[in-house]
């Protein structure tokens, strides 16, 4: 007796297979997303990008003093007081040292210091704070000389440098002291403390700014 045959019919095509739409939260899952480092914080590249903006500035201002200094004849013009050359040099001493305690500032966190770190933000702030009250007091001697804004082009390039200088000096002051504030609070740790890095950054390019002003304004 013939028994049925097992064998399976095989379709002479494969059905054709739908293809699966993308839906949301369906579909094959993306591919692990690589960790970056990033370059540097926000804030650093902020402050990076402004004082880059702060010297074109001050090259511009510079740039301009020397197109009338070297077309003068005579320089400083006649009947026109002198500078204060040698008060100056030392308050560019106590200027510079104040970069030097901004830097121990912030080695001072770095070692998670965080009495040292207080003391050599006030030092720094002490020694701005010096650096304005000695320009202060040398502007008020050139003024009672005669040496205003208006009495010549050596007057007016005169105050407009150093001015625009002491203004960044103060506002530097101003940082400086909101970073002390809030080292005093122990916002800073070894781990978090851009705040007060950008805020060194900007003091290091107000300090390493004036040795140019003082030897182009005063010595040249």
């Amino acid at each position: 007796m013939a028994k049925d045959s097992t064998a399976r019919v095989l379709p002479e095509f494969e059905p054709p297979v739908a293809p699966r739409k993308n839906q949301f939260g369906g579909g094959d899952l993306p591919p692990p997303a690589r960790s970056s480092v990033p370059v540097g914080a926000n804030a650093w590249l902020a402050v990076v990008m402004f004082l880059g903006a702060e010297a074109m500035f001050f090259a511009g201002l510079i740039g301009a003093y020397l197109v009338f200094r070297v077309g003068a004849a005579i320089w400083p013009p006649p009947f026109q007081p002198r500078l204060p050359v040698i008060v100056t040099g030392i308050n560019t001493v106590i200027l510079l040292s104040s970069a030097l305690t901004m830097r121990l500032a912030i080695h001072a966190v770095r070692r998670g210091d965080r009495s040292k770190l207080v003391r050599f933000i006030g030092v720094t702030a002490l020694l701005g704070v010096i650096f304005l009250a000695v320009q202060g007091y040398e502007w008020l001697e050139l003024i009672h000389f005669g040496l205003t804004v208006s009495s010549s082009v050596y007057g007016g390039l005169f105050y407009t440098l150093i001015g625009f200088h002491a203004v960044h000096v103060l506002g530097a002051l101003v940082w400086l002291g909101v970073v002390f504030h809030l080292a005093r609070n122990g916002r800073y740790s070894k781990a978090n403390h851009v705040g007060l890095q950008t805020c060194a950054m900007y003091w290091t390019f107000v300090v390493g700014l004036w040795p140019i002003l003082y030897g182009l304004v005063y010595l040249y």
